[in-house]
């Protein structure tokens, strides 16, 4: 009775595929926020010179104000100058950003477009599973990591940090872009340190996450077989089934029209193909039929392989008709197969 109730079995790719459906994917936010920061500091180190030499000229701009009186024709000059510096410097890292943590979800879980979670759910609104999933064992596990890698990452931090601080009054004395250098490289430093903690912690919610997600999707043995019914009762799948069975069982039939004796047609609508092997079979067998489009795939797939291509309308009326495929054929067309058979053979200078 526990094998019914408990969910102990892996989730079928069904179940997998109607949560996905639903919006309900494997989704860690760490490690997206890890992507985002990778992309963040890579594009920021590409575009630093260039984020400098702008920073620099910009500052040596507005400190030749001091001492200028601001027309309206000056205040629109500063505005265009501002919007620039920030167009400039601010919008590409911006834009990667935004790029990144759209890469960063779509990597986990692939491209997944739903209205699902959108739709008005009042069970989302139930007090009581309100208050149930706050004080859960979930939320406490997720509230003592968060805790964890803040203070190990503030405390990692705020070290390095220290250490950067100890050399202001040295850096004092440098230049301006000497000192936005220096700055540049500590923030560096700070920002790959904080990003090594976070990787780790990514890489641990990740796992965490699947393997939550995933066992949230286990089912129990009941709920397998009450779907594997279902699948087997739904018409679409039942039809589709019906189409992949006939197309296997077509394609094996034309690969055995090149090993035929003859083949008989009526001469458009119908086509059989006979083999006699006197070793393994008392009488001639059919390895393949048609009618109409199938029909005229297996003249042509004879003619390809020199196959001799009879018609007899009524002989192949007959077969078609009557004899299922690697059947042989009835003793009532012996006569009429053996006349053929002989023809068919003395064309190719054969003893029947």
């Amino acid at each position: 009775m526990a094998d019914d109730t408990d969910k102990t079995e892996e989730p079928t790719p069904k179940k997998i595929e109607d949560a996905r459906k639903k919006g309900n994917v494997p989704k860690s936010q760490d490690t997206a926020g890890v992507v985002t920061l990778l992309v963040a500091i890579l594009v920021f180190l590409m575009l630093f010179r260039f984020i400098s030499f702008e920073l620099f000229d910009s500052t040596r701009y507005f400190f030749n104000l001091i001492g200028i009186e601001i027309d309206f024709s000056k205040a629109l000059e500063i505005a265009i100058v501002s919007a620039k510096v920030i167009f400039l410097s601010v919008l590409p890292v911006a834009g990667a950003v935004a790029v990144a943590g759209v890469i960063g979800n779509i990597s986990q879980f692939g491209f997944l477009f739903t209205t699902e979670s959108l739709t008005p759910d009042l069970k989302k609104i139930d007090p009581i599973k309100g208050l149930k999933n706050l004080f859960s064992i979930k939320k406490v596990i997720d509230a003592l990591k968060n805790t964890l890698k803040s203070f190990i990452t503030l405390g990692v931090g705020f070290y390095y940090f220290w250490s950067f601080i100890k050399e202001l009054p040295t850096v004092a004395f440098f230049s301006l872009r000497d000192q936005l250098l220096w700055l540049s490289e500590k923030a560096l430093i700070l920002a790959f340190v904080i990003l090594f903690i976070l990787f780790v912690f990514a890489l641990i919610d990740f796992v965490i996450t699947r393997k939550r997600y995933f066992d949230d999707l286990k089912m129990s043995k009941q709920e397998i077989k009450d779907e594997m019914k279902n699948m087997e009762g739904d018409p679409k799948v039942k039809a589709k089934i019906r189409q992949i069975q006939m197309e296997t069982a077509r394609k094996r039939m034309m690969a055995e029209v090149p090993n035929a004796d003859v083949v008989v047609t009526n001469p458009t609508h119908y086509a059989v193909a006979l083999k006699y092997d006197q070793e393994k079979h008392k009488a001639p067998i059919v390895i393949a039929k048609g009618a109409d489009s199938i029909a005229l795939q297996i003249k042509k797939i004879a003619r390809e392989h020199n196959v001799h291509i009879v018609e007899n309308p009524p002989l192949a009326r007959s077969l078609y008709a009557q004899v299922d495929i690697e059947k042989p054929i009835p003793q009532e067309l012996f006569g009429a197969v053996a006349e053929l058979l002989a023809y068919v053979y003395k064309m190719e200078k054969k003893k029947l």
